[in-house]
């Protein structure tokens, strides 16, 4: 997932165009990395963060609920399982275990309703924007919207090739 060379070329350019497009709406590509990294300063994870906001210099992140380290270790287990995968368009709920499928749809349906929310500090840098954990939620099918994973999981490094990918 973590690995932009991998990505389908969809995939590459569906987040070229969104980063390319929040960095715009938040003031330059600069805010919107210096952003990701504050995100990166919380430990263990910055959506398990109580306050659900985190602040750069120049731009905020918020959230309207808090998600617990059960569901964070749930989604980290899909993505460790998938983190070289060739495929990211995977649906989640592809899962032998029925355990475990039980689990990930409790977190999906906590996750759900989770919507993130950037806004510039200072409103001339722009209009800011907003995303959510899942792209596609259907009966049999549950795709991670690859931003989400951008934004709280991969590095800085990812979100650099992908604004300077060339379509």
């Amino acid at each position: 997932m973590c690995n932009f060379n991998k990505q389908t070329q969809n995939t590459k350019e569906l987040i070229h165009l969104f980063m390319t497009k929040a960095a715009e709406n938040v003031g330059g590509t600069n805010f919107l990395l210096a952003l990701i990294e504050a995100m990166k300063t919380k430990k263990p994870n910055p959506l398990m963060y109580k306050e659900k906001k985190i602040s750069s210099n120049n731009t905020i992140i918020k959230w309207n609920k808090v998600v617990f380290k059960d569901k964070v270790d749930i989604l980290e287990d899909i993505l460790v399982g998938h983190r070289s995968s060739e495929d990211p368009d995977f649906n989640i709920l592809n899962n032998d275990n029925v355990k475990k499928k039980k689990a990930i749809v409790n977190m999906v349906r906590t996750l759900a309703p989770i919507e993130f929310i950037v806004t510039p500090q200072n409103p001339n840098d722009g209009g800011g924007f907003n995303f959510k954990v899942f792209d596609t939620i259907e009966d049999d099918n549950v795709k991670i919207n690859p931003i989400f994973v951008a934004m709280f999981f991969c590095s800085t490094e990812f979100t650099k090739k992908a604004l300077k990918y060339e379509i």
